[in-house]
């Protein structure tokens, strides 16, 4: 799973992807190539978008949800706390204070 997640992150358009959702969770697919394109100016079709989206999800760092009709990308941090954790020695990723 950490190959995926470095694969995943190997990409700078799925950087900005990951950018744009950390800033606002629950996007809908229309709205990350809107986002990307006016902020970053990356004219990326709906279907590399997704193509992207498919491989963060993969990796674990975007979960998924319907509702209706839509679909919403939300940002899952997990797998990072993991692969951190292990380079700093810890079992699990700290919480708290």
């Amino acid at each position: 799973m950490t190959d995926d997640v470095f694969k995943a992150l190997a990409d700078p358009t799925r950087r900005r992807i990951l950018d744009e959702l950390a800033e606002r969770d629950g996007q809908s697919l229309f709205e990350i190539c809107t986002r990307l394109t006016t902020r970053h100016g990356l004219g990326l079709t709906r279907q590399a978008v997704s193509q992207h989206l498919a491989v963060l999800e993969s990796a674990g760092l975007v979960r998924t949800r319907r509702e209706g009709r839509y679909k919403f990308h939300d940002l899952d941090i997990r797998p990072l706390e993991r692969v951190v954790a292990r380079w700093l020695g810890h079992d699990e990723p700290e919480t708290g204070a």
